[in-house]
């Protein structure tokens, strides 16, 4: 077959002519079910090892993210909850708190079986009808994402009224298989590449860690002055080391700081939402689910525009300033690379001297690591005010090494933010295809051959 240009779209790409037939999701899923009710699964039921328990940290892509860990709880557990039982393929969806989450378990997932939460609900396809990646793909389009919202509640908590029998309602278009997979290969390719740059990334700040843990926690410079060891550092930094610890364990001359002694602290606020003209792109203004695990933030869901700058101005945190969530959410901690603002859960440190950014970055990460923040009856969760917050202590060695340190890591921090730019362009890239692919206005034609897409 005569192989035609990639991305080449339909003449009229405002009407696009497609022969796929809209199918409801009961005519293609061999199963809905629900999660399991919230009293079947308790803390007092999580075992070291067992049957590996999804939550909504796993289900951020179209791919369930086996990285962030998992609670378990015993395979007899999971047996009694045999309804609430996912395997590779299945379609994992969140009817209640932030919902619209859609991601299929792949094949080379980590685990064979899991147990969803009670939040979440699942789709077990036909796959001699639609495959999971298409059905994932199409919930996550703009088009599938308004159908499977639009009998949701916003009212308490976000929730999706009877989930499973709704879902077996809603229509969808249905390509034939060869099309599906083509379209899921296109969308997969790029997935691969941004899952390659989060692992790069991810391996990127595990050395920098590294390097902090080994100096400021372990001390091991300083233990390898002691007993006369070589490292692997050169003498112009191992020489500004101590070569001895005192009475209580500290390198001689290094002490513990209050956060308030490194730098200035500036606690965030929202500008008033009643006026829409204070909101634009003018400045990023960084929120707690902007944040999550990661060192930089290029994209914030909500920007400033220049008059709402302007009216909290001293709000602004330069880039080099560390922004740590104050809500118990721990190790949400992120290098600003350029000027922000922050919402009010969130506390900034400026430091007074910023070529010490990224010691005072990974000194604030293992704070936000350790520390505890209160919450109420065990589930709403209190601020840490800026008084409490200023007044944590971390170990600081003096000016010289925070700098030496801040120097080393800048190489790894410099391919992180590199990465986090392809991440943010393959992720775009994505967003723009996905809605014309499952739309049809860009077409799949020689699929047997993996040719590609044309009108």
């Amino acid at each position: 077959m005569e192989k035609r240009d990639i991305f080449a779209a339909n003449e009229d790409s405002r009407l696009p002519q497609t022969n796929w037939n809209a199918v409801t999701i009961a005519e293609i899923a061999e199963k809905v079910g629900m999660g399991p009710f919230g009293s079947s699964i308790k803390v007092e039921t999580f075992v070291p090892n067992g049957v590996p328990i999804i939550s909504g940290q796993h289900l951020h892509g179209s791919r369930l993210d086996d990285s962030q860990g998992y609670n378990f709880i015993t395979e007899v557990h999971a047996r009694h909850l045999a309804n609430a039982n996912v395997q590779k393929g299945d379609v994992i969806l969140t009817h209640a708190g932030n919902i619209g989450q859609v991601a299929y378990i792949p094949d080379r997932s980590q685990y064979n079986k899991y147990v969803i939460s009670q939040r979440q609900f699942y789709l077990r396809c036909d796959q001699s009808k639609v495959i999971p990646e298409y059905v994932t793909a199409y919930f996550n389009s703009p088009e599938g994402r308004h159908k499977l919202l639009a009998n949701a509640s916003q009212v308490g908590v976000p929730a999706i009224a009877q989930p499973v029998s709704y879902l077996r309602t809603i229509d969808i278009p249905l390509p034939s298989l060869n099309e599906q997979r083509a379209i899921a290969h296109i969308l997969g390719t790029l997935d691969d590449k941004i899952e390659l740059n989060q692992r790069m990334n991810e391996t990127l700040e595990s050395m920098a860690y590294a390097i902090f843990k080994d100096w400021f926690i372990d001390f091991g410079l300083v233990r390898a002055k002691m007993e006369r060891r070589l490292t692997e550092f050169p003498r112009e930094i191992t020489e500004l080391f101590p070569d001895s610890l005192d009475h209580s364990g500290m390198p001689v001359g290094w002490s513990k700081v209050p956060l308030k002694k490194i730098g200035s602290i500036v606690t965030g606020k929202t500008p008033s939402t009643r006026k829409p003209n204070y909101f634009g792109n003018s400045m990023p203004f960084l929120k707690i689910p902007d944040m999550r695990k990661r060192i930089y933030v290029l994209r914030t869901s909500v920007g400033l525009s220049d008059e709402g700058v302007y009216t909290q101005a001293n709000k602004t945190v330069p880039a080099g300033s560390i922004s740590v969530s104050c809500i118990a959410t721990p190790g949400l901690v992120v290098l600003n690379h350029r000027a922000t603002q922050t919402n009010q859960q969130i506390n900034t440190v400026v430091p007074s001297d910023l070529k010490q950014s990224h010691f005072v970055f990974w000194s604030c990460r293992q704070l936000a690591n350790l520390v505890k923040i209160g919450g109420v009856g065990g589930s709403v969760f209190q601020n840490m005010n800026k008084k409490t917050f200023e007044n944590l202590e971390f170990v600081y060695p003096g000016k010289k090494i925070a700098r030496i340190f801040s120097r080393h890591v800048s190489k790894l921090h410099e391919r992180i933010l590199a990465g986090e730019h392809e991440i943010d362009t393959l992720t775009q890239l994505r967003q723009t295809l996905l809605p014309k692919l499952i739309s049809g206005e860009i077409r799949v034609t020689d699929a047997e051959s993996g040719s590609g897409l044309s009108s």
